[in-house]
């Protein structure tokens, strides 16, 4: 086979294929200058690549339940803030700051730093970070940090 030929063929495959990666990446049904607030109750966690979804029950204006469909963070990215397919589970209370569909449609999506419970706990405590003397200490690792 050309070596040229066969860099060509590589070449189309990997433009053809960057469009639909460029596309899933894309938060552009999201609207992100009209952040709303949400008060209601885990229906569901999905743990799933390639990206987490919550199953949110809010209740609407007259007290019907609306469910709402958000989305989050693929499970690698936010393992790494210490969350698990156990961290939320249904019938929890949650506060959730999410960036809703432009369609109005009931869903959105969400981030690990915008949700609390109800009472205000985050759903996954921060390690604190180290401190000398009650001062942050650059560079210094947290007692029993992954890594020494």
């Amino acid at each position: 086979m050309n070596p040229y030929f066969a860099t060509a063929c590589a070449g189309a495959v990997l433009a053809a294929s960057t469009g639909a990666v460029s596309a899933h990446h894309s938060f552009a049904m999201f609207d992100q200058e009209h952040q709303t607030e949400l008060a209601g109750t885990v229906k569901e966690f999905k743990y799933t690549s390639p990206h987490t979804f919550i199953v949110f029950e809010v209740k609407d204006k007259d007290g019907n339940a609306e469910l709402w469909n958000l989305e989050g963070g693929s499970p690698s990215a936010i393992s790494r803030d210490g969350w698990s397919a156990k961290t939320v589970k249904p019938g929890d209370e949650l506060r959730i700051i999410v960036e809703p569909l432009r369609s109005g449609a009931p869903g959105g999506s969400w981030n690990v730093n915008r949700i609390k419970f109800m009472d205000g706990r985050p759903v996954v405590p921060k390690a604190e970070e180290p401190k000398i003397d009650g001062v942050k200490a650059e560079g210094v690792k947290a007692e029993g940090a992954k890594g020494e």
